[in-house]
């Protein structure tokens, strides 16, 4: 008589084993940097109340130039979110934040937002009335390393 063959064999079992070990290595470290790009968009988030206020003091106009830190939308040790430490500003409008609880290769690190005047020129605030051509961001000041920083705020 012929005994019939169930379940799988131990080599069959260690080899589908083995397979999913080595899925698992590679998955992982992709899996981190996309959980560290998420916070990070929401970095920029928490940024945009500033580029807000800028692009709307750079469209109506103020009676004189702005300084450094003045434009009202700064983020201080007292206002601090639970991924940005702090949001500093240029007298351009430049918005920097500094990034906080994220992972220890992103802590510390900077990012900035910049206006810009036309593509690829920074803006430079005078007063009264200018438009805007757009932001950039992750230029120059940023010092994350760019597979940290959403799509969107890789510089150009």
């Amino acid at each position: 008589m012929k005994s019939l063959q169930k379940g799988f064999t131990l080599i069959e079992l260690m080899i589908v084993v083995a397979i999913i070990g080595i899925l698992a290595a590679v998955a992982l470290p992709a899996y981190q940097d996309y959980t560290i790009r998420a916070k990070m968009s929401e970095v920029i988030l928490g940024m945009s109340a500033c580029r807000t206020s800028i692009t709307e003091v750079y469209q109506s106009g103020a009676a004189s130039a702005m300084v450094a830190n003045g434009w009202g939308c700064e983020v201080g040790t007292t206002q601090q979110t639970k991924y940005v430490a702090g949001v500093t500003t240029s007298a351009d409008g430049a918005v920097t934040a500094t990034i906080q609880n994220i992972s220890g290769s992103v802590d510390g690190s900077l990012v900035t937002l910049i206006p810009l005047a036309s593509a690829g020129t920074a803006a430079t605030y005078t007063g009264g009335s200018q438009t805007l051509y757009g932001w950039l961001c992750g230029g120059a000041g940023t010092n994350v390393n760019t597979k940290y920083l959403p799509g969107s705020c890789r510089g150009m």
